[in-house]
């Protein structure tokens, strides 16, 4: 089973953040909508977007062109035990990691990426994890209390479940922050809020659009 279809970014200036992401992802991304919210939000939101990508060659690219677009660096992209990558924070204060386990470029740069994932810090991963299963969710991956990874259909938006504190230092960001998540999810669990109060819709697919 898909878990998630779209993955709805809620933002201050709908304009300014629907060219951010046109140019970034490309403006034919098919699973993230925006809209339009004043929902107050301080700190860390409890999430992040992670692009993975072919080689580092593409990380690179794809860094670049988000701290051209207004994005602000959290992590400059470099070398790992697991590979190389690097996080920015999206001018709507979205953070997205892109990363890939290549460790050196084996091909042409495209400045393309291969999946979209959605990562959800949370409090208790085992809970979480119960939660989304009750609703109808398959486990693809499991770490016990760490990390929980969902399966889904190829070509869709991949879900994992992480601690958020845990998230927030991967991800190179203090884990404190109150209000608003600023994300709502549209797929198969939905419609509900989850135990850490993140927002399901109904699924509703759809290509990155603007909606007031």
């Amino acid at each position: 089973m898909n878990s998630i279809d779209t993955v709805i970014l809620e933002v201050a200036d709908l304009s300014a953040a629907t060219r951010f992401y046109s140019t970034v992802l490309g403006p034919d991304s098919p699973h993230l909508r925006l809209r339009a919210s004043g929902d107050a939000t301080t700190g860390f939101r409890g999430f992040a977007l992670s692009l993975v990508v072919s080689q580092p060659g593409d990380v690179d690219a794809l860094v670049g062109g988000a701290l051209e677009a207004g994005a602000t660096a959290l992590k400059a992209a470099s070398k790992s035990l697991w590979g190389y990558g690097g996080v920015v924070q999206a001018p709507d204060g979205t953070i997205v990691k892109i990363a890939t386990s290549a460790k050196k470029d084996t091909g042409p740069v495209t400045g393309g990426f291969d999946e979209l994932v959605l990562l959800l810090g949370v409090e208790d991963v085992k809970a979480s994890k119960q939660f989304y299963i009750d609703r109808g969710l398959s486990v693809g991956k499991s770490f016990g209390s760490k990390y929980v990874e969902f399966a889904g259909d190829p070509g869709r938006v991949k879900f994992a479940l992480y601690k958020r504190r845990a998230l927030a230092k991967d991800v190179g960001a203090s884990a404190e922050g109150t209000g608003s998540h600023r994300i709502v999810l549209s797929g198969a669990a939905g419609p509900c809020k989850d135990l850490d109060d993140f927002a399901w819709e109904a699924s509703v697919g759809a290509p990155l659009t603007a909606t007031a």
